[in-house]
């Protein structure tokens, strides 16, 4: 049975909110659900904060999920392993592979056992490779409260907590309704806290600004292949929905109907992009489309077609202005680099899952929208809250009674005259990152005078004054999103090759010679350093749900 978690306070609306717990999770998406899930399911005492509502917040309840769901057929296996090697580069790790399809499949079956409603084929058989976001984190926040999770909604961490020896102990924010503090004391912590799409409008990313990045780095973690977090994903001009599979069966033309050569969802998407540096680009679904297609698509994904239905427009028979928008290292594969197969990063008592943590493990330099990247959130997350209640208990009592000290500083507390607002470091930032042939199309000329301009951001936000409390959390996301941008810009100049997503106009060529991962971290002065990819061995998952 779950022991109770102890409060000196009834709420979290009561100010100064003190608590404490074995693990503390933070975010509420479906990595962090399952972090919470686990931890919990393994005894522990387990508080979830989330900056948003946990179950409604983040990329994954915003629509349906594909899920990298295979059955455990040697063929069929072997073909899913295979299909994104090229595609990535070649650095992804086999054995990461083929305990993520494990873990994946268990888990999947898992929620069926528990009584989550798949959508049913035209057989009336269930199909389990697509959840549908909103039932899906909805099934989830159910799970985890009747698990005995603590969840504080609306409650973004703002710093982490750490011991005299340096292991994360906790972490303290506010509520951003009440303007209240809290503080939870843990003997350790899941950062679950997405990836970072730098507040580009894409849909169920605009809590995603890599605070959980900012937060690790101040505790001491590092990062892995953050030169692979440049995905743009195509949505209409007039909408935030990016669901760019369904661009598979797309026409692309410029405004007078004429057909744009090489233009596609995906291999031509850089096609797309150069047009749309110079004028407007137009889509039609209108390739190969049946009428059970059409049902398909209104079926798994309805919110894509909300936007056009109140604008009068038929995706299938009339063109319809589209852009790319920056979706980050929330589509990209780069992360807080994790050390082993417990996902613990370098930093003691501190675990990473989900799109916070590299992906390149299994994805190499590419993935996209769900399939892979759903199937690591719940498998990481899995293993994250699993070990993370493993660390905690073998503190003890001595787990909440150590003496703690937050180690937040830039864009939370200081002591210079401040010079730029939130919201013009933000912008200053996007104008670094959001830009085609900026962050698409790379060189380093164009990387060196990004990375100079967002390293004068920095030092800017490093030397202002506290902000005050109507401005802290968006003062600690713009801190997050110029760190982030300096450790792809970082990690980007020093990989002087193409692979995977990471595209340099002056090395347009793959070299065999760099077929390594790149480990970045640091805050006033960012490094980037050549790891050399482990030998590959095959390991299946061991542990039973």
């Amino acid at each position: 049975m779950n022991r109770q978690i102890t409060s000196d306070a009834a709420s979290s609306h009561v100010s100064g909110l003190n608590l404490t717990a074995d693990v503390l999770v933070i975010g509420g998406g479906p990595s962090g659900a399952w972090a919470a899930w686990s931890a919990a399911s393994n005894g522990a005492k387990v508080i979830l904060v989330d900056k948003g509502y946990c179950g409604t917040s983040g990329a994954a309840a915003a629509s349906g999920n594909g899920v990298w769901y295979v059955a455990p057929d040697p063929e069929q296996r072997e073909a899913a392993m295979a299909s994104r090697e090229a595609m990535g580069g070649f650095l992804a790790q086999r054995s990461w592979m083929e305990r993520v399809l494990d873990r994946t499949y268990d888990n999947i079956n898992s929620l069926a056992d528990l009584g989550y409603s798949f959508q049913s084929d035209a057989e009336g058989k269930p199909i389990r490779r697509s959840l549908q976001g909103p039932d899906y984190m909805r099934f989830m926040r159910k799970q985890i409260r009747q698990a005995g999770v603590k969840i504080l909604d609306h409650s973004p961490a703002l710093e982490l907590l750490v011991d005299s020896d340096g292991a994360v102990a906790g972490a303290s924010g506010i509520n951003r309704n009440t303007q209240e503090s809290w503080t939870v004391k843990a003997g350790a912590v899941v950062i679950a806290t997405g990836g970072c799409a730098f507040l580009s409008k894409a849909l169920g990313c605009n809590v995603l600004t890599g605070d959980g990045y900012l937060m690790a780095a101040e505790a001491g973690a590092d990062f892995s292949g953050m030169e692979f977090s440049n995905a743009y994903a195509i949505s209409p001009g007039f909408s935030s929905v990016t669901k760019t599979r369904f661009y598979d069966w797309a026409s692309f033309t410029y405004e007078d109907g004429t057909v744009i050569e090489g233009a596609g969802s995906k291999r031509g998407r850089s096609v797309i992009a150069k047009t749309l540096l110079s004028q407007p680009v137009y889509a039609r679904l209108d390739q190969n489309m049946t009428e059970e297609t059409k049902a398909w698509m209104r079926g798994s994904q309805p919110n894509f077609f909300v936007a056009f239905d109140r604008a009068g427009i038929d995706p299938f028979t009339q063109h319809f202005p589209i852009t790319m928008r920056l979706e980050g290292t929330v589509r990209g594969t780069g992360g807080i680099r994790i050390t082993d197969r417990t996902c613990a990063t370098s930093v003691p008592g501190l675990y990473a899952s989900g799109d916070a943590a590299t992906r390149e493990l299994i994805c190499g330099g590419f993935t996209g929208g769900g399939s892979h990247n759903a199937a690591w959130a719940m498998s990481s997350g899995y293993w994250a809250g699993q070990s993370a209640a493993t660390f905690a208990q073998s503190l003890g009592e001595q787990a909440t009674q150590r003496r703690v000290q937050g180690v937040g500083a830039a864009g939370l507390r200081g002591a210079g005259a401040r010079s730029l607002t939130p919201q013009e470091t933000i912008a200053a930032t996007q104008a670094e990152v959001m830009p085609y042939d900026r962050n698409l199309f790379r060189s380093e000329s164009v990387l060196s005078e990004s990375l100079g301009r967002l390293n004068s951001l920095w030092q800017e936000i490093r030397n202002s004054a506290t902000p005050t409390a109507n401005d802290v959390i968006r003062s600690r996301e713009a801190a997050a999103m110029v760190a982030t941008a300096r450790w792809m810009y970082s990690s980007g100049l020093q990989r002087q090759e193409s692979r995977g997503m990471h595209k340099r106009l002056d090395y347009p060529d793959q070299d065999p010679n760099q077929k390594h991962y790149l480990i970045s971290g640091g805050l006033d002065q960012v490094w980037v350093k050549a790891e050399p990819i482990q030998p590959q061995v095959a390991a299946r998952e061991l542990v039973a749900l």
